[in-house]
């Protein structure tokens, strides 16, 4: 929900994992160590349907204007086709049927210089419904995994590195590296990507749960989404000043987010009569 308020572990990946699992899809996945291994791979894949590749290496990917160089940023597309060399794949950074020829899709791919990487060249494919589930059981059902991942966020548990910091805790650390003299690397990616990413995935969780009944949740979210989407200008502009200012604000609101919905959760089980699966 939002702006990944953890920093990142070995573990992501059991985001997507879960997420499938939750809409009711099973796949393969499937790394390597060689960018030959991967290459065959991804055209047998491809042959086949629509293959989710990731994480790659954001910055190497060359549709996005200004790339170029490793930032460390992941990134996730969906490869639809290989056509002789030349990987066609469409981008949720906003480019659809993009392509690179395969030499420079591989080195985007092995993913380097992101630090949780600890085999390249992960791809998922031969996705498969197993069951059906609407999207407002998919949420529904989510919620309880984002409680723990808050509640993770405050006490380090749940496989966290130990050198992680999340949530409010994050926040003001970034704010204090403000306060400091903001690496330009740093400011750059929160330009281009965190900040206006982040909002984006606020708001649109707000929607969600606000769809769903979750009054209190969906108001922390709609908050969260409106004091994050206010640092763009003070990033561009360099006004420190507001822009440490608006971390700081923000970062209560995630323990307002863990009560909101530990609140909710508790509502929703002391209603439902035992044994009964939760409502959508």
């Amino acid at each position: 929900m939002g702006p990944g308020p953890a920093s990142r572990t070995p573990a992501v990946g059991l985001g997507l994992t879960a997420a499938l699992d939750l809409l009711g899809f099973d796949c393969r996945r499937s790394d390597g160590d060689t960018a030959a291994d991967a290459e065959t791979r991804l055209r047998a894949a491809a042959a086949e349907g629509p293959v989710l590749v990731g994480p790659l290496e954001m910055g190497l990917l060359w549709q996005e204007p200004g790339s170029g160089t490793a930032v460390g940023a992941d990134h996730y597309v969906l490869v639809v086709e290989v056509d002789t060399d030349v990987v066609v794949f469409h981008d949720p950074h906003g480019h659809p049927w993009a392509t690179l020829p395969m030499s420079d899709f591989l080195a985007a791919w092995r993913a380097e210089e992101i630090s949780y990487v600890e085999r390249p060249f992960v791809l998922r494919s031969r996705f498969i419904r197993t069951r059906d589930v609407t999207p407002a059981q998919a949420v529904r059902a989510s919620l309880p995994r984002a409680l723990r991942l808050l509640e993770a966020c405050e006490s380090g548990a749940a496989g966290m590195s130990p050198a992680s910091l999340g949530g409010g805790a994050a926040l003001e650390r970034l704010a204090d590296l403000v306060a400091q003299g903001l690496d330009e690397g740093i400011r750059g990616v929160m330009a281009r990507f965190s900040v206006r990413a982040g909002a984006r995935r606020l708001s649109d969780a707000a929607v969600c749960l606000a769809g769903l009944g979750c009054a209190g949740p969906a108001e922390v979210l709609t908050r969260q989404a409106r004091i994050l989407g206010a640092l763009q200008l003070p990033l561009i502009t360099e006004d420190d000043a507001a822009l440490e200012a608006g971390l700081r604000r923000l970062a209560p609101t995630y323990a307002e987010l863990r009560e909101a919905l530990a609140k909710e959760l508790a509502a929703e089980r002391e209603l439902r009569p035992a044994g009964t699966p939760a409502r959508a």
